[in-house]
């Protein structure tokens, strides 16, 4: 019986921990209930009660800096208190990195007349929030294909047929997010402890032709029909520039574990939209009156120009 209750408690006190640890959110002072970034010049302070105007109003009581960076003070254009008293806006002359986390300083809290000392909190974005813009920013803002203009030779060759394409593009994710995740593994607790960065080029390309191996012998066993359908754009995945860019942008960025395995799915996913939103189109093309000089790739690469006009409507989104 003991068993079993501790079989159900254990993972229901460790959901909400890791909740609390992957949402990144909380403040160093009781009374300071919440600390948000607000559109991209703002910081909302949100107070457990209400606190004197007078103060609350004075921008000499704020002071605000990014963690890295804790020499340069950030500029406060206005302070504005909302009507309860409980909540304050302070906005900014320039525009806030919100990908960094910045550190405020709240001095000499006053609330009923009463000095409730200084605050220091830190103010970053919900940690689950960052984690899924990088996947999304991966997928569709920064695309690959469409707004780097990487992986065309196999992204063309694999996207005359819908079905082919969707294949290449579930096989491609899988050899992504394997072989990114154990780049991310070699680079952080081999290449970078030994100092053998300079190496980090040949040691990606290595594991990217054992993950391509791999998935090569298990899909000639399992699916020949498929294999036969990817001919030799299968083994082109080895060289293809987003199965190399992938790591090589972790590496730069020193993304932790989470952040590597949603870049990795991210543009994976975003490979595989390109693929069938091409294949699409390619399909219904041959039925098309299409003039005798712009037939096969000269009209494939007219319709990716359009789909990467479209995708650069994407650009400069910002989704947390």
């Amino acid at each position: 019986m003991k068993a079993l209750r501790l079989r159900y408690w254990v993972p229901a006190l460790l959901l909400p921990m890791m909740l609390v640890l992957l949402a990144g959110c909380g403040s160093e002072h009781p009374f300071v209930k919440k600390t948000a970034f607000k559109d991209a010049t703002g910081i909302v302070i949100t107070f457990a009660g209400p606190v004197d105007k007078s103060w609350a109003e004075d921008p000499a009581n704020y002071q605000v800096y990014e963690e890295p960076d804790p020499d340069i003070q950030l500029k406060i254009s206005s302070v504005s208190l909302s009507p309860d008293r409980t909540t304050v806006l302070l906005e900014f002359e320039e525009d806030l990195n919100q990908n960094e986390p910045h550190i405020l300083t709240v001095n000499g809290i006053i609330s009923g007349g009463r000095d409730l000392g200084t605050a220091l909190v830190s103010v970053k974005k919900l940690y689950l929030g960052y984690l899924f813009s990088v996947l999304i920013g991966a997928m569709i803002i920064n695309n690959f294909v469409f707004t780097k203009y990487l992986g065309l030779c196999v992204f063309f060759g694999t996207s005359q047929r819908t079905s082919t394409a969707v294949g290449m593009g579930i096989t491609f994710t899988l050899v992504m997010v394997v072989s990114a995740m154990m780049a991310w593994f070699l680079y952080q607790f081999v290449l970078k402890p030994f100092r053998l960065d300079y190496l980090q080029i040949v040691v990606f390309i290595g594991l990217v032709s054992l993950s391509v191996q791999a998935v090569d012998t298990i899909l000639r066993k399992v699916n020949p029909a498929l294999f036969k359908a990817f001919g030799v754009y299968l083994v082109l995945v080895i060289a293809n520039c987003i199965i190399i860019a992938v790591p090589l942008i972790l590496a730069d960025n020193e993304y932790n574990a989470f952040e590597s395995f949603m870049l990795a799915l991210g543009a994976g996913l975003g490979f595989l939209v390109a693929l069938f939103l091409m294949s699409s189109v390619r399909e219904r093309l041959e039925l098309a009156n299409v003039p005798t000089t712009f037939r096969g790739l000269p009209i494939a690469f007219v319709v990716a120009g359009l789909f990467a006009l479209a995708f650069m409507g994407f650009s400069g989104m910002s989704i947390f």
